[in-house]
């Protein structure tokens, strides 16, 4: 649809050891979208032909309305890419690279830079070379953040990172979207990260998309249940239940439907429920990619 600022339908991309197959993500203004996945699950592939740096195979990319790569020129005037692998000239300081930035990009905004520098505790005079891990990261996002684009692709930026630069970082960003017209995707492997600033939450495993919703909806609708069965009895499996571990006269299921029918259901079957438990948003995730690889 026009209104979305990442519009991805049935993207493919083959390499010799891995696959991207049928990648189908939608990020509207105003949301911070989260983008998880194991090592090597394909997230930073995805961003890479959001980007332009790479083709699709097969499917429709869309960046701001604009056909990626055709259009990327034009395109990432609006977007601001931050990777944990991003690299600034190391002679250089990072006053140097914000007076580099500033002559590109007319949006530049001079006195949020300076904000920025600020809370980030970075000094323009500051060579790169003598800049921690945390503090390259906080520089690179700078550049990016003073530019004001309405997309911020960002590929694992909170890597290496210290609790409180963790903290800096991810506070700027829940900013950013105060501005309804701007858009963030958010790749990670950290759930931590993602439960803490995202609402949209996808997940991906070996290349392939394996579910996809609002974070109330992902916390909500799973659960685990423990439950107390007839020795040497198994409790019997319902719809949505995607585990279930027996230990004796103990029983713990694992649904990612969850309603109040469910543990109605267990009574009636003759299973007792001791107790009903939310997940974390890293269990949901690892459960989530278990469950869809099958039996190993």
């Amino acid at each position: 649809m026009s209104d979305a600022v990442i519009d991805l339908d049935g993207v493919d991309k083959k390499y010799r050891f891995f696959q991207l197959s049928d990648v189908t993500l939608r990020v509207v203004p105003g949301q911070i979208a989260g983008f998880v996945g194991p090592n090597g699950a394909g997230k930073s592939t995805t961003i890479r032909i959001l980007m332009g740096m790479i083709r699709a195979d097969r499917g429709s990319v869309r960046v701001l309305g604009r056909s990626m790569p055709r259009e990327q020129a034009a395109a990432k005037w609006d977007i601001g890419f931050v990777s944990e692998d991003m690299r600034l000239h190391t002679s250089a300081t990072v006053g140097w690279h914000m007076r580099f930035i500033a002559s590109i990009y007319p949006g530049w905004d001079a006195a949020y830079a300076d904000t920025l520098l600020r809370r980030f505790n970075l000094h323009a005079e500051q060579p790169v070379k003598v800049l921690s891990h945390g503090e390259r990261v906080k520089a690179a996002l700078l550049l990016v953040l003073a530019r004001r684009p309405r997309l911020l692709l960002l590929d694992e930026p909170t890597t290496g990172l210290d609790p409180v630069a963790r903290h800096e970082i991810l506070g700027e960003l829940m900013e950013v979207v105060t501005d309804e017209r701007r858009a963030i995707l958010f790749s990670s492997h950290n759930t931590q990260d993602v439960e803490q600033i995202s609402d949209q939450i996808t997940f991906i495993d070996r290349g392939r998309i394996i579910d996809s919703s609002d974070k109330e909806t992902f916390l909500d609708r799973w659960r685990r249940l423990h439950l107390e069965v007839a020795s040497g009895s198994l409790p019997p499996t319902f719809p949505g239940v995607v585990d279930t571990v027996v230990s004796g006269r103990t029983a713990i299921a694992t649904t990612r439907a969850f309603t109040a029918e469910l543990p109605a259901a267990y009574q009636r079957a003759g299973v007792t429920v001791r107790q009903i438990q939310r997940l974390t948003l890293e269990e949901i995730f690892v459960a989530n990619v278990m469950n869809n690889r099958g039996p190993q």
